[in-house]
C-alpha cells in the first residue's frame, strides 16, 4: 500500500512539472521575426522575382521533406525557438499576405509572423542589384526596413492586436550579408570598416526604436556568427581555405561588440522594453573549438555544395555534392548551418547561461509577466 502511495504521488509529481513547463510560457502569444536568409521561412520563395532562393531540393530535406524557402536542410533557430514556447511556427509574410487577399483565410496568423528575407542586410543598399522592378514595383530582397514597414502597416490597420504586440518576442538577426558584401572584389566600399560598422549599428538602433514605438517589449536581438569561417568565403580572392578569414571576423566581432551595448541600452532607451544579445558567434566558436562533444565531425566544409569547402556552388544547383551524414556538419551549403547546428543553437539561447544569451535566457524573457513589462 505504502509503495502504491509513493508511485502515486510521483507520478503527480511529474505531472505537476510537466504542466508548470507547459504553462510557463502561456503569456507569449506570438512571436515576429526580422532579418536574412538566417531566419526567412519562404518569403523569397514568395517572391519569384528574386534570384535568391531555396525553394529546390535538397533544402528542406531534414524535416519537412520538401523545400520551404528555408535556407538549410530543415528547422531555423525561430522555428525550434517557438517549439519550445508551445506555438507553431511562424508563417512568411508574403504567404500570408497572398492567402489573406485571396480570401483563403480571414486574416493573419495568430502565432505570430515571419518578415524575415534572404539577402537583405542593416543597410538599406545591401544587395539592392537583387530587387527588380517588376510592372513598376519593386520585388525581391525586402530589405529590413521595408520588413518594419510591413510589420507597422498591418498593426496600423489593426491586423495585428496591440496587446498582442506588447506581450509577444520579437527577434532580429542581421548584417552577415553587409560584412561578406564588404570583401566582394568588384564593389569596393566607400568606407573604412569601423566607420562600416558605426553606420550598421546606426541602421539597427533606428530599428529598434521603430520596433518599440510598434508596441514590442520583449525584444531579443542577436549577434552575427562567424561569418569569416562560411564556407563561401572560398568565393573571396585572397582569402584563405584552410582557416577562417580574419579580417571579416574582426568586423563580425567589433559590430556584434557594438550591438551588445546598444540591446544593453534599450531598457534605458526605452520604458518597459526588456531585451536579450544571443551571442551567437560565441556559441558557434564554441562548437568549433570542441565538435565531437556536439556530434560534429566537420565544422569548415558545407554538406551541400561543390568546389573547395564546397563553398563555391550554391547546393541544388547543377553539379552540387551533398555529404551522407549531414547531422555531422556545421555548416548545410555555403552560408548557412546544419538544422543540427540550428537546434544546439535554439537550446543555448532558450536555456543557457550569460556566456550564451544575456542578461537572461529566452525562456526567461518568454515567462516575464505583464508587471515585469509595464
Amino acid at each position: 500500500m505504502e509503495k502504491r502511495k509513493r508511485k502515486l504521488q510521483a507520478h503527480l509529481l511529474i505531472f505537476l512539472i510537466v504542466f508548470i513547463n507547459l504553462s510557463l510560457c502561456r503569456d507569449v502569444p506570438a512571436v515576429f521575426i526580422f532579418g536574412d536568409s538566417v531566419f526567412d521561412a519562404g518569403n523569397n520563395r514568395v517572391s519569384k522575382n528574386c534570384s535568391v532562393q531555396a525553394d529546390f531540393p535538397p533544402y528542406g530535406s531534414a524535416f519537412f521533406h520538401h523545400p520551404t524557402g528555408r535556407f538549410t536542410n530543415g528547422r531555423t533557430v525561430a522555428d525550434f525557438i517557438s517549439q519550445f514556447i508551445g506555438i507553431g511556427m511562424q508563417q512568411p509574410f508574403l504567404e500570408a499576405q497572398m492567402a489573406v487577399m485571396n480570401d483563403s483565410r480571414k486574416g493573419y496568423p495568430s502565432n505570430g509572423i515571419n518578415f524575415a528575407t534572404a539577402g537583405s542586410g542593416v543597410l538599406p543598399g545591401t544587395n539592392k542589384d537583387l530587387v527588380f522592378l517588376i510592372h513598376g514595383m519593386s520585388q525581391g530582397v525586402t530589405s529590413i526596413q521595408e520588413q518594419l514597414r510591413q510589420f507597422q502597416t498591418l498593426v496600423d490597420q489593426k491586423e495585428i492586436n496591440k496587446s498582442t504586440v506588447e506581450r509577444s518576442l520579437f527577434f532580429l538577426e542581421s548584417g552577415s550579408n553587409d560584412i561578406f558584401n564588404y570583401f566582394l572584389p568588384f564593389d569596393p566600399p566607400t568606407l573604412d570598416p569601423d566607420a562600416y560598422v558605426q553606420a550598421m549599428i546606426k541602421e539597427v538602433s533606428n530599428i529598434i526604436d521603430q520596433i518599440y514605438n510598434a508596441g514590442a517589449r520583449r525584444i531579443a536581438v542577436f549577434s552575427l556568427g562567424p561569418v569569416g569561417c562560411v564556407p563561401a568565403r572560398a568565393l573571396l580572392p585572397g582569402a584563405p581555405i584552410n582557416r577562417c578569414y580574419g579580417k571579416m571576423n574582426v568586423m563580425v566581432k567589433k559590430y556584434n561588440k557594438a550591438l551588445e551595448n546598444l540591446v544593453n541600452d534599450i531598457p534605458t532607451r526605452h520604458t518597459g522594453a526588456n531585451a536579450v544579445y544571443g551571442a551567437v558567434y560565441d556559441t558557434v566558436q564554441h562548437f568549433r573549438a570542441i565538435p565531437t562533444r556536439y556530434g560534429f565531425s566537420d565544422v569548415s566544409s558545407a554538406c551541400c555544395g561543390d568546389g573547395p569547402l564546397g563553398g563555391q556552388l550554391q547546393c541544388g544547383k547543377e553539379g552540387y555534392k551533398i555529404c551522407q551524414n549531414p547531422e555531422g556538419y556545421l555548416f548545410w551549403d555555403y552560408f548557412h548551418p546544419t538544422q543540427h547546428t540550428y537546434k544546439l543553437i535554439s537550446k543555448a539561447l532558450w536555456g543557457g547561461k550569460q556566456s550564451r544569451i544575456r542578461p537572461i535566457n529566452l525562456k526567461t524573457l518568454a515567462n516575464l509577466t505583464q508587471n515585469f513589462l509595464a
